[in-house]
C-alpha cells in the first residue's frame, strides 16, 4: 500500500492538536487505500544532536517518498525558536526525500505581540516559517492562501486544505429529526489559559444571565482543556441563578462529539475566530449551531458553515445572539443544515485527505479507495 510519513514534534499534553490530526487523517487515508506512518523526533525527551542522528538513520528508507513537517513553533522549539524544523528539512533533503510542510500556524502569531522578547521572537519564527516554504517541494496551508499575506505572488507550490475537527465524524444520512426539549444547553468546548480564562468566562456569564430571561430552562456545558479548572469559579457565577452549570473537563472524543450534538448553541469566545479553531470545527462537524466573534474565519469556508459572528467583544451581542437563536428553531435548523453541508463540502476527513493525496500527486487513487 503506497503512505507518506508525517513528521512531529514536541507532544502537548493533555491534548495535542497536531497529533489528533494525523490520527483522524490518517484513519481516513487508510480508507482510501494510502498509509499514513506518524514519525516523532523526540528532540525534548532525546535532546537534538541524538533526535538528529536517529532521524538520519531512519530517513535512509524514505528516499523517493513524501515525508510532511508538521509545523507549530512550540512541536519543534522549547522557548519558541524553532530552528530545529529547519535542520530536519535539511536531512530530509539530503536524504532525497520529497519534502512537504503543513503549516497548522503560517504565522508566528495571531496577535502581534508587544513585548521586546516576543517580539524577536516572532521575527524568528516568521524567518522559520518562510524559510520552510522555500525549501518544500510542496506547502499545505490550513488557511485560504489569499489571507496568507506573507505569500509570493507566485505560489504554484502552496495549497490550501482546511483542518477538520478532531472528534468522531456524525455517520451519514438524512438529518435526524430532533426532539422538542424545554431544557435548553449551551455549550462551550474549551477555554483558555489564564488570564485570559478570566474574560471568556465574564463574557459567557454576561450572554448566558441575558438569555435566561427569556429561556428560563437553561444549562451551560464547560467540557475540554481548561474547563475543569475553571469549574468553582463557574459555578459561583451562576448561583442564586435558575442557570444550570456542568462542568465536565477534558473527556474522550466520543464523549465530546455526543454532547456538542446534544446541544441547542455553541459559544466560541476564545478571541476572534480564525480558521484552525479547533473547537468550531469540532462543533461544525456536531452539527450544533455556534456564535462567535468576529474574526479572519470570515474570509474563510467556516463563513458558509452555520456560524453567526458578533463583533469582537460584544458582550451584549452575543447575548442577542444566542437568545435569538435558542428562541427560533427555524433558524436552528438552518444554522445546522450549513453544518451539514460545510461538512460535506469542506471538512470532513475523507474530503481533506483526498485533497492530500491531489496535492502530493497520489495517482490512480480515487476517492473511492480503490486504484483507477
Amino acid at each position: 500500500m503506497a503512505s507518506f510519513v508525517a513528521l512531529l514534534g514536541q507532544t502537548h499534553q493533555p491534548t495535542c492538536g497536531v497529533e489528533d490530526y494525523c490520527t483522524f487523517l490518517g484513519k481516513a487515508l487508510g480508507q482510501l487505500g494510502v498509509g499514513l506512518d506518524p514519525v516523532r523526533v523526540e528532540w525534548a525527551e532525546r535532546r537534538w544532536i541524538s533526535s538528529f542522528v536517529r532521524l538520519w538513520c531512519q530517513s535512509s528508507a524514505w528516499r523517493g517518498r513524501w515525508a510532511v513537517l508538521q509545523y507549530t513553533a512550540g512541536a519543534w522549539s522549547r522557548y519558541g525558536f524553532p530552528f530545529g524544523a529547519l535542520v530536519v528539512m535539511a536531512i530530509l533533503r539530503f536524504r532525497r526525500v520529497r519534502c512537504a510542510v503543513m503549516f497548522h500556524e503560517p504565522y508566528s502569531w495571531e496577535v502581534p505581540p508587544t513585548d521586546l522578547l516576543d517580539r524577536f521572537r516572532a521575527a524568528c519564527q516568521d524567518l522559520v516559517i518562510r524559510m520552510l516554504y522555500l525549501s518544500a517541494s510542496k506547502a499545505i496551508f490550513a488557511d485560504p492562501l489569499e489571507t496568507v499575506s506573507w505569500l509570493p505572488n507566485r505560489h504554484a507550490k502552496a495549497v490550501f486544505i482546511p483542518i477538520g475537527g478532531n472528534i468522531p465524524e456524525p455517520v451519514s444520512g438524512p438529518p435526524v429529526a430532533r426532539v422538542k426539549r424545554v431544557l435548553k444547553t449551551v455549550a462551550v468546548f474549551c477555554l483558555s489559559d489564564p488570564p485570559r480564562q478570566q474574560t471568556e468566562l465574564d463574557e459567557i456569564s454576561y450572554a448566558v444571565r441575558m438569555v435566561s430571561a427569556a429561556v428560563p430552562s437553561l444549562r451551560l456545558v464547560l467540557v475540554g482543556k481548561g474547563t475543569a479548572e475553571a469549574k468553582e469559579q463557574a459555578e459561583q457565577m451562576f448561583a442564586g441563578t435558575p442557570v444550570e452549570v456542568l462542568t465536565l473537563g477534558i473527556r474522550s472524543a466520543e464523549e465530546v462529539s455526543r454532547t456538542l450534538a446534544e446541544s441547542d448553541a455553541m459559544l466560541c469566545v476564545r478571541g476572534r475566530l480564525f480558521p484552525r479553531r479547533g473547537s468550531a470545527l469540532a462543533g461544525i462537524a456536531c452539527g450544533v449551531p455556534i456564535i462567535a466573534y468576529s474574526g479572519p474565519a470570515q474570509q474563510t469556508p467556516l463563513a458558509e458553515a452555520g456560524v453567526e459572528f458578533v463583533p469582537y467583544g460584544d458582550r451584549d451581542a452575543l447575548g442577542a445572539a444566542l437568545a435569538r437563536l435558542l428562541t427560533d428553531e427555524k433558524l436552528q435548523a438552518e444554522m445546522r443544515a450549513r453544518n451539514r453541508r460545510g461538512q460535506e463540502n469542506y471538512f470532513s476527513w475523507k474530503k481533506i485527505a483526498s485533497r492530500h493525496l491531489e496535492a502530493l500527486g497520489f495517482a490512480g487513487v480515487n476517492a473511492m479507495g480503490t486504484h483507477a
